[in-house]
């Protein structure tokens, strides 16, 4: 899976939170990778802010965290969306 050329706000932010919420399971990269069926690296990339998830990657994640699909956005509020260029 390509990188992108710069990391969006969008994919910081979202990697941001999964990081935490691996984290926060104790899960390494390899290990939610693994539980998601992804690639670690993909993942990595996820994490960095190189590549914006699809919806299905979301789900994924959510599913492999044991957590609902809106924890892994929640800090995109609207608030935070008027602020971001989309």
């Amino acid at each position: 899976m390509p990188r992108r050329q710069t990391r969006s706000a969008v994919g910081s932010r979202f990697g941001t939170t999964l990081r935490r919420l691996r984290n926060d399971r104790g899960l390494s990269q390899e290990a939610l990778a693994e539980r998601a069926d992804l690639a670690a690296d993909y993942l990595g990339f996820i994490e960095r802010g190189d590549n914006v998830p699809t919806l299905i990657v979301v789900l994924k994640l959510a599913r492999a965290l044991e957590i609902d699909a809106s924890e892994l956005v929640a800090e995109f509020t609207y608030a935070a969306l008027r602020k971001l260029e989309l």
